[in-house]
């Protein structure tokens, strides 16, 4: 790095599509307090906040993969020693070099400058609320008093009525989304079971899983952003479509190709009501002993093969609803003997400690299928004490079962 750009007024960051530091000048080796040789080959996570680790997970990656400038995004580094350092990127991809460049702008000054105008536009507000309410009137407040008190007896009236009627409403709605889910399939060469425990009345999780023919399955799991009332609503339209594409036999690109689509519908006049979903999906032929998957922005399944091999279903493409068309390209693999496959939300585990869920698997490798399920299940309540314990819940567990050959 020349002597100019290793001493810019400003940070310079390299990486690789993986994460991995590349390099780094001295204004922000500086600036974070490290050594060069401390940081070289590490993980961009290394330097992030924990916040702004799922961040950049989720905004930085997909837009540098569909090979957009990231322009002004705002995130939180965390120095040696731990000080929360707010800061604004800028980044491009580099085909040339299959690296991505960074410029970093530290802007601690900034958010302490726009701090203290927040706090003196709350005490001026605050004092001139005070003076107009010194100035009024004892006698017409105590008038006005008195009719709203009136008022006030009338709305406690009607909105306990509308309490006690929304919870009606809301079970109704959690029964009709229960019953919409799908039942455990149990086949000779396929097992299919899930889990699904909403955080509130209304879930923003949902799965299904369809047998389409004798030998063909699809398995969908999807997490719409947030929970409630609304992500409930997106969350049913969305599986009452998927549900329809799966049964048609569309392949896994058309389906998501489908969702995305509805999902820019549903807020294309409106980005105030936006939202994004996560999701993941199974094309599973048994016949073949092939599975076809498109997970976009999901947290990554778990496949253990029958002598205990695993390897991850990592995602590469971008939630659902976060681009206008976006294309989506299907992932494959086979198997022989069979193996056990596990899909779940955000809210079962920690993303940095999903090491746990890979470790039950190689831990128990052979264990019967509803046996290994409730160990899965007691290590998400051993979990959910420290984690998302308000977060909606679920998971779907696959056994194939392979022909000996």
């Amino acid at each position: 790095m020349d002597e100019q750009l290793d001493h810019a007024p400003c940070g310079f960051l390299t990486l690789s599509m993986q994460g991995k530091i590349l390099s780094m000048n001295q204004t922000l080796l500086n600036l974070l307090g490290y050594e060069t040789n401390q940081l070289i080959g590490e993980n961009i996570n290394l330097i992030l906040t924990v916040p702004a680790r799922m961040f950049y997970q989720l905004y930085f990656v997909p837009l540098i993969k569909a090979e957009r400038p990231v322009e002004e995004m705002y995130i939180s580094l965390e120095a040696h020693n731990s000080e929360e350092i707010p800061v604004l990127i800028n980044a491009v991809y580099r085909s040339n070099h299959d690296s991505i460049d960074c410029i970093i702008v530290p802007i601690q000054k900034r958010s302490e400058f726009e701090n203290e105008l927040l706090i003196a536009k709350k005490r001026t507000e605050s004092a001139l609320a005070a003076k107009r309410k010194a100035n009024q009137d004892l006698e017409d407040t105590l008038d006005e008093l008195e009719v709203k008190q009136a008022e006030l007896i009338d709305l406690n009236e009607e909105n306990m009525k509308f309490k006690i009627d929304t919870e009606k409403e809301l079970r109704l709605a959690r029964n009709i989304q229960e019953t919409s889910l799908t039942e455990p399939i149990v086949q000779n060469e396929i097992v299919i079971d899930a889990y699904y425990k909403a955080s509130s009345e209304l879930s923003g999780d949902m799965y299904g899983f369809y047998q389409i023919s004798p030998e063909k399955y699809g398995i969908m799991i999807l997490d719409v952003m947030g929970h409630g009332i609304s992500s409930a609503l997106i969350t049913m339209s969305l599986q009452s479509l998927f549900q329809r594409l799966i049964l048609k036999g569309n392949k896994p690109a058309e389906i998501f190709e489908e969702l995305d689509h509805h999902l820019q519908g549903l807020f294309q006049s409106n980005e105030e009501t936006w939202h994004y979903c996560t999701a993941i999906y199974l094309f599973v032929d048994t016949n073949q002993q092939t599975v076809e998957y498109i997970n976009a922005g999901h947290p990554p399944g778990i496949w253990q093969d029958h002598e205990g091999v695993q390897f991850e279903l990592p995602y590469t493409n971008p939630p659902l609803g976060s681009f206008s068309g976006q294309t989506y390209k299907a992932e494959r693999f086979s198997y022989n003997k069979g193996g056990r496959l596990l899909l779940y939300t955000d809210g079962v585990m920690d993303p940095f400690e999903s090491h746990k869920l890979s470790s039950l698997f190689k831990k128990h490798p052979f264990d019967e299928f509803s046996l290994f399920k409730g160990k899965l299940l007691q290590l998400i309540k051993d979990e959910e004490n420290g984690y998302h314990k308000n977060d909606d819940k679920c998971f779907i567990l696959i056994d194939l079962i392979g022909r000996l050959s």
